[in-house]
């Protein structure tokens, strides 16, 4: 159309802000992991990279129990993920069993299977 110009030709670039979550490729919030590690006065001091590792290790860890949980209530032809399910995945896990192995998990009762 006559009178219209491109965008692409146009030198007026608009700038967006992007959080530091998006820029991660992330799902769990960076800003709300570093306000925990604030609030926690684990350090005089904070990173700007450790609430990001610490959102990139909580989602994988996550991703990781659900994933398993998953696979355990395939096996046992239910549709739905339990309480009961995300136990037995961490407690037939070695590594996760390991890490969790302090860990209530809500609704299960201790030494239930």
């Amino acid at each position: 159309m006559p009178g219209r110009q491109s965008r692409r030709g146009s030198s007026h670039h608009q700038s967006r802000t992007c959080s530091r979550t998006a820029r991660a490729e992330l799902v769990f919030s960076v800003s709300h992991m570093e306000r925990l590690l604030r609030e926690g006065h684990y350090s005089p001091r904070l990173s700007g990279s450790a609430p990001v590792f610490l959102a990139a290790v909580v989602q994988y860890l996550t991703a990781k129990v659900l994933e398993l949980a998953g696979n355990e209530a395939q096996n046992s032809g239910r549709r739905r993920i339990t309480p009961q399910m995300v136990d037995m995945a961490i407690h037939n896990s070695p590594l996760l069993s390991g890490l969790f192995s302090t860990t209530t998990v809500s609704q299960v009762a201790p030494g239930q299977e």
